[in-house]
């Protein structure tokens, strides 16, 4: 956690909002996925964990019914005032649409407030890189509902499922469930092995001696709204539908990679096809890279990320130029044990397990072959696994 971003993001309130008298200040992680990506909302399992970056909050209740939204990232943009009364989505209102958006979410769940409040943010997790700014954005601000409004009874999982209503239903983002749970549940040195179908998890140590957990932004943005996120959704659930003319199965992370080939005829389009055999691999890949973890096999690990983005690259078509270059070079240096783009796909970053005495090597590879292909650079930061949301 960025030990200036509360004495930031408090400036900012002051600069917004005049003082920062009676002000509250929290924090939410952004995430990064190791494996098990475009699973989460095909009923599989992921393996995030927690950042120690994230989004900052200062907020302080009002007296009547408005909400006013300030960033110190983007001052150019003012304060953004609107209502508890005008809880819709509104594409002038930007960023601000992702904490009005949960706003919006507890309510639906009975929890309205019955005050407004002024809100400045300020984050540190790259904008577009793919690590879950919103994410944070949106578990920073459901916790910081249920502080100051006193709904003591909404647990973390509760804040993760919020935001995720949020995302899909206020943003028209159909995203699953894993950026909102890695924020809200983090724990600091540990990923989380979740099962999306049954929301059940397990935290597992991830066990880095020796290595960095190396992430490189491509500095291709993404806008996961506006990508084809959504039609991957969709083309999932058709190859889904056609399985279960003759399958009794609720989800693709149902299926073993065996049942998946001896009824793969089903699914009457080929490019279904492909997302569906991604979805099916891509959950046994995550199930056997945590059992490789647990018993401390990092190189098998590493061959699952490999695999994991060549499957990303080919069969489900969510990587990009930008994110194979770096992956593909990386493979080639000596104490890379694996790497993969990371998110939801098309720009953002990748994720790589580096042995220490390769890093420099990684970096400076890299970076000189990313700049002659792409012409111009990668960003680079060695980032450590932290813990969930917490008031500072």
């Amino acid at each position: 956690m960025d030990p200036n971003g509360k004495k930031l993001v408090l400036e900012g309130f002051a600069q917004a909002f005049g003082d920062t008298e009676g002000v509250r200040c929290f924090f939410a992680p952004g995430r990064v996925n190791l494996i098990g990506e475009h699973t989460d909302y095909n009923g599989g399992h992921v393996f995030p964990c927690a950042l120690d970056i994230g989004c900052f909050a200062a907020v302080r209740k009002r007296e009547d019914r408005v909400m006013r939204f300030y960033s110190v990232n983007f001052p150019q943009a003012g304060t953004v005032t609107t209502s508890l009364d005008a809880l819709v989505p509104q594409s002038r209102s930007g960023w601000t649409n992702y904490p009005a958006g949960v706003v919006w979410a507890f309510g639906t769940h009975g929890c309205e407030p019955d005050v407004g409040f002024d809100m400045a943010i300020y984050g540190d997790i790259p904008n577009g890189s793919g690590l879950s700014s919103s994410a944070a954005l949106e578990v920073v601000t459901g916790t910081a509902l249920r502080a100051l409004y006193g709904w003591d009874k909404v647990t973390n999982v509760d804040i993760a499922l919020l935001g995720q209503l949020a995302e899909n239903e206020y943003n028209g983002m159909k995203c699953g469930i894993m950026d909102q749970f890695a924020s809200a549940m983090g724990k600091a040195g540990n990923a989380i092995f979740l099962d999306t179908n049954t929301m059940e998890y397990a935290y597992a140590p991830v066990h880095l001696e020796g290595m960095k957990l190396m992430i490189v932004n491509t500095n291709r943005k993404h806008s996961l709204v506006d990508s084809e996120y959504n039609l991957r959704r969709e083309q999932c659930a058709a190859a889904l539908a056609d399985l279960q003319k003759e399958l009794p199965v609720k989800t693709l992370g149902d299926l073993t990679e065996e049942e998946f080939e001896a009824h793969k005829d089903l699914i009457t389009d080929p490019v279904c096809l492909r997302r569906a055999r991604h979805a099916v691999y891509e959950n046994r890949r995550t199930i056997e890279a945590v059992a490789a973890l647990r018993r401390g096999d990092i190189e098998e690990f590493g061959r699952l990320m490999n695999a994991s983005h060549v499957s990303l690259r080919d069969d489900y078509e969510t990587s990009c130029p930008e994110a194979d270059i770096l992956t593909e070079e990386a493979w080639k240096i000596p104490g890379v044990l694996g790497s993969r783009i990371t998110g939801g796909g098309f720009g953002g970053c990748t994720v790589s397990i580096v042995k220490d005495e390769a890093v420099d090597t990684f970096v400076e590879t890299l970076d000189r072959v990313y700049r002659e292909k792409v012409g111009y650079p990668a960003t680079f930061y060695r980032l450590g696994i932290g813990d969930g949301p917490t008031e500072i």
